[in-house]
């Protein structure tokens, strides 16, 4: 028993720190987006920025980022304890989401400029990759 409870440990603390690499990389794909819609349209002020990520269909591949950060955050939070098949699941879905192997075009072009135009999220991206791993 105390061998299945030290795995379940080791994804917990996996999935918490797949969620801060996850978090760090949303957050460069937003500043990314940003700067291509900005230099195309012009400049947008905060609250014109949130309503287009919210609903502008250009952004939307980035709301699968923003959706699996919440639930693992509302994973965390929950008073009732967390639930193994669900971390493992969740872990599952991080992998599904940084590997590309079977994403839709639209979501695998977006995400693949992105990386292949900023440095820094490849930096990420590969610390994420190499967490999911282990």
């Amino acid at each position: 028993m105390s061998r299945v409870r030290i795995s379940f440990m080791d994804n917990a603390a996996m999935l918490r720190s797949a969620r801060d690499l996850l978090l760090k990389l949303h957050k460069g794909m937003i500043d990314h987006e940003r700067a291509i819609y900005e230099e195309t349209n012009g400049p947008v002020n905060a609250s014109q920025f949130l309503t287009l990520l919210l609903d502008d269909a250009d952004f939307a591949w980035l709301r699968r980022f923003s959706s699996l950060i919440v639930e693992i955050d509302e994973t965390f939070d929950t008073k009732e304890g967390i639930d193994e098949t669900l971390i493992d699941e969740l872990i599952r879905r991080v992998r599904e989401l940084v590997t590309l192997d079977e994403a839709e075009d639209y979501y695998r072009n977006k995400y693949e400029a992105a990386l292949q135009q900023n440095v820094e999220l490849v930096g990420i991206h590969g610390e994420l990759k190499a967490l999911l791993r282990k």
